[in-house]
């Protein structure tokens, strides 16, 4: 029998990540979340008060900003 299993990097699930995409003209803060890599995101909106308790609750780690493409 094969073995057709993947090797994953490790994963340290304890670490979570915000990364700011924006901000919405209607003043929800856009964002990336993600939970061990901070390469697997789900982008979510919050108000800024919420926002600010979401990532205080979370303890995350605050991303830079993704360089713009057209850079």
């Amino acid at each position: 029998m094969t073995d057709t299993s993947i090797a994953l990097p490790s994963v340290d699930l304890s670490r979570r990540y915000v990364r700011v995409r924006g901000h919405q003209d209607n003043g929800f803060i856009d964002f990336d979340f993600s939970v061990g890599w901070p390469e697997l995101v789900v982008e979510l909106l919050l108000q800024p008060e919420d926002f600010d308790a979401f990532c205080r609750d979370n303890s995350v780690q605050i991303l830079p900003p993704m360089p713009r493409e057209d850079d």
